[in-house]
C-alpha cells in the first residue's frame, strides 16, 4: 500500500485545522447571537419587516403580495398581546388568519429567542400591547 506523501499529509492537517477553527467560531458565536434579540430580528425578520420594523424590508417590492406589519405603528401594535405576537412568530401568519408569507419559526427559534423578539418588538412600537 502506498504511503501518503508529505504534501498529502500536510494538506490533510491544514484542512483539519481549518475545519476545527470554523466549527469553534460557529459554536462560540451561537450563544451571543441567540441572546441578542436585535441580531435575531435583523437575521430573520428584517428581510420583510425592515431594519427599523416599518414593513419596508428588501424583500418587499411592488409585486410583494402583502404588506408586512409596521411594528412602529403603536396604535395597531397595542391591539396585540405578547401572546398574539408569540403565536404568529411560532406558528406563522395562517395561524392567525394572516398571510402565509409570514413563515412559522417554531422549528428555528428557541423560546428564549422568541421572548427576546417580543420584547424587541415592544421596544420598536414603544407600546405595551393588549394586556391579558
Amino acid at each position: 500500500m502506498k504511503q501518503p506523501s508529505m504534501n498529502e499529509r500536510g494538506l490533510k492537517e491544514v484542512l483539519a485545522i481549518v475545519v476545527f477553527t470554523v466549527l469553534v467560531a460557529l459554536f462560540s458565536a451561537a450563544p451571543a447571537f441567540a441572546s441578542d434579540p436585535e441580531k435575531v430580528f435583523k437575521f430573520y425578520c428584517a428581510q420583510c419587516h425592515g431594519l427599523t420594523g416599518k414593513g419596508d424590508g428588501p424583500n418587499v417590492t411592488k409585486d410583494f403580495p402583502v404588506s408586512p406589519r409596521n411594528f412602529t405603528n403603536a396604535k395597531e401594535m397595542d391591539k396585540l398581546s405578547d401572546a398574539d405576537l408569540k403565536n404568529v412568530i411560532l406558528d406563522g401568519g395562517p395561524s392567525v388568519s394572516k398571510s402565509p408569507m409570514m413563515p412559522p419559526w417554531s422549528k428555528t427559534l428557541t423560546a428564549e429567542q422568541v421572548d427576546g423578539l417580543v420584547k424587541h418588538l415592544r421596544g420598536i412600537c414603544k407600546c405595551k400591547g393588549k394586556q391579558g
